[in-house]
This record gives structure tokens, C-alpha cells and sequence, in this order.
């Protein structure tokens, strides 16, 4: 019986759910797919043996194939041929002194398109640079604009915490990120501190958010005023992890008061 399963579209494209056809696959298989822009090439994420239920209107076609050893050399020849492409469209862009900058490229599987990934402050008007590669390349060209967040997952590095970028490794799409998640754990407003390499806020920021906002949903705001066995005095500093609040209590005295962790917590 035929599944639905995940696969990595390509060398730097999304996820999207394709149909095994009965195909015995496994998990980081390459697979040779058909699709509705022609033949490509993907590696399964998913574990077959979990069906992605529900997803059957979303399945963008279905596994021809898994890759034999032709197959690899063509994709291993694509990679190369991406490279002599890549430093051909810099050329063009330089010659054509246009405002943008050219991140990588591949081919697909078919070698019937060339896709060019770019970064550029607004629009750009690339017509020209489209039928320069045209003319060189005699394939189909596209150029396709991405974010700073997009560039950081196909160019790959470290982030501050010495391990390889989450994004560039196992994430297969990225998180809805907001300041507010950096204020609800508590971390200080600093852009060097809350932003990863890509200059927007750091993806680790969502991972333990919900944990965070229900530990801390009992716990006294910064600048309340309650009353300790000391006193009465203003929060001056949470910690949502150890569950304790500094309390000024006038006079130069500061107090910490403990919050057990409340049952079904």
C-alpha cells in the first residue's frame, strides 16, 4: 500500500509530501521524483513506517524511483555543473552592476532549469540577467529571492552555542519568532544576544517558549508589589527556571521568595 511521506526537494529547496507508489523507502533515502516541473530528486525525511496522515491534498507527486547508482553520478555531475553556473551568473550581475547578491545555485534532476538563490535589499529587475543565463545555459532559468534566514539554512555554519546552525541541519521550515518570547524567558533585550547569525532572532528562541510562558503564569511580574514574610516590597528580578523573585524591600534590602511548582504543572 502506497504512504505519504516527507522529502527534501533538491539541494537547497522545501519539504513537501510525496506519495511512495509502493515503494520500499526509508528514512534518508534519495529518491528520483515526479513532479509537475519534471524529474527531480529528494531525500525522504519522514519514516515510512508513520504515514503523514492527512496530507493527501498536499502531495506534490510521487516516487518514480529510489536513486541507483546512475542516478548518483548524475546528481554528483548537477553539483558541478552548479558551480560553473554560479560563477558565471556573478560574472553577469557584475557586468550588469546590479544590487544583489547571488547565494547558490543548482540544477534540477532533468538538467532542464537552473535555479539561481539571491538576496537583495527590495526588488530587482533581472529580465536582462535571465536572458544572458538563457542564452549561455540554453535551459530554463530562475532566479529566486530569499531572506536572511534562508541564506544562513543553505550557506550552513555555527551558531554561538559551538554546534552546526539548527536550520541548516535538522529544521524543515522555520518557526514563527517574535520579541516576545525572548522577554517571557527573561533574557535581556540585547539584538547581540537574541540574534542569531542571520540577524534575525535566534530560532532556539521558540523551542522551549511554551515551557517558559506556563512556568511563569504563577509566578509575579517584574515591578509588582507583593507581600513576603518580610514584608511588603517591588519585584526587582524572576527566574522562571528556580521559580524564585528578588523583592526590594526598602532600605537597600532585598529579599528572595521560593513559588512551588503547582500540581498538573
Amino acid at each position: 500500500m502506497a504512504k505519504i511521506v516527507e522529502v527534501k526537494l533538491g539541494e537547497y529547496r522545501g519539504v513537501s509530501f510525496f506519495d511512495t507508489a509502493e515503494h520500499a523507502c526509508q528514512r534518508n533515502d534519495v529518491a528520483i521524483l515526479e513532479t509537475d516541473q519534471g524529474v527531480e530528486f529528494g531525500r525522504i525525511l519522514s519514516d515510512t513506517e508513520k504515514v503523514c496522515e492527512g496530507q493527501k491534498e498536499a502531495v506534490a507527486g510521487k516516487i518514480q524511483r529510489l536513486a541507483n547508482e546512475p542516478d548518483m553520478k548524475i546528481i554528483e555531475e548537477n553539483r558541478k555543473k552548479s558551480s560553473e553556473a554560479m560563477a558565471a551568473c556573478l560574472r553577469k550581475v557584475q557586468d550588469h552592476k546590479m544590487d544583489m547578491q547571488i547565494v547558490e545555485c543548482e540544477y534540477s534532476f532533468d538538467q532542464a532549469k537552473v535555479i539561481f538563490y539571491f538576496t537583495a535589499e527590495g526588488r530587482v529587475d533581472f529580465r536582462e540577467l535571465v536572458k544572458d543565463l538563457a542564452r549561455i545555459f540554453k535551459v530554463r532559468i530562475e532566479l529566486k529571492q530569499i531572506g536572511v534566514r534562508d541564506k544562513a539554512k543553505i550557506v550552513g555554519g555555527f551558531g554561538v552555542c559551538g554546534r552546526t546552525l539548527c536550520c541548516s541541519s535538522y529544521m524543515k521550515a522555520f518557526h514563527p519568532l517574535s520579541i516576545k518570547m525572548s522577554k517571557e524567558q527573561g533574557l535581556p533585550l540585547n539584538p547581540t544576544r537574541i540574534s542569531g547569525v542571520c540577524g534575525r532572532i535566534k530560532c532556539c528562541m521558540a523551542y522551549e517558549f511554551q515551557v517558559y510562558r506556563e512556568l511563569a503564569r504563577d509566578l509575579p511580574k517584574m515591578g509588582e508589589k507583593i507581600t513576603t514574610p518580610q514584608g511588603k516590597g517591588k519585584v526587582t528580578d524572576v527566574n522562571i527556571l528556580k521559580r524564585y523573585v528578588s523583592v526590594e524591600l526598602g532600605e537597600g534590602q532585598v529579599t528572595k521568595v521560593l513559588f512551588a511548582v503547582k500540581e498538573g504543572d
